[in-house]
């Protein structure tokens, strides 16, 4: 088993070059994880910002309607 970890004489580099890869690969990891969170942020809202505008566009403003004066009847 110690012939293993050894690796031939050469278990610094190996070793060491496995530490970096799996150091990188979380470093990435938690990159892309706070990339997504960010970009779904940002998705939630544009969505919100365009339903209040839909919202906007679908309800008419209210009519005025005069109170008093000539030929107005009530």
């Amino acid at each position: 088993m110690s012939e293993y970890f050894a690796m031939g004489g050469h278990a610094g580099f190996i070793w060491t070059a496995y530490a970096v890869a799996t150091i990188v690969m979380v470093a990435m990891l938690i990159a892309s994880m706070r990339s997504l969170r960010r970009q779904q942020q940002a998705v939630r809202l544009l969505e919100e910002a365009r339903g209040k505008s839909r919202r906007e566009q679908t309800d008419p403003p209210p009519a005025a309607v005069p109170e008093s004066g000539p030929g107005v009847t009530r």
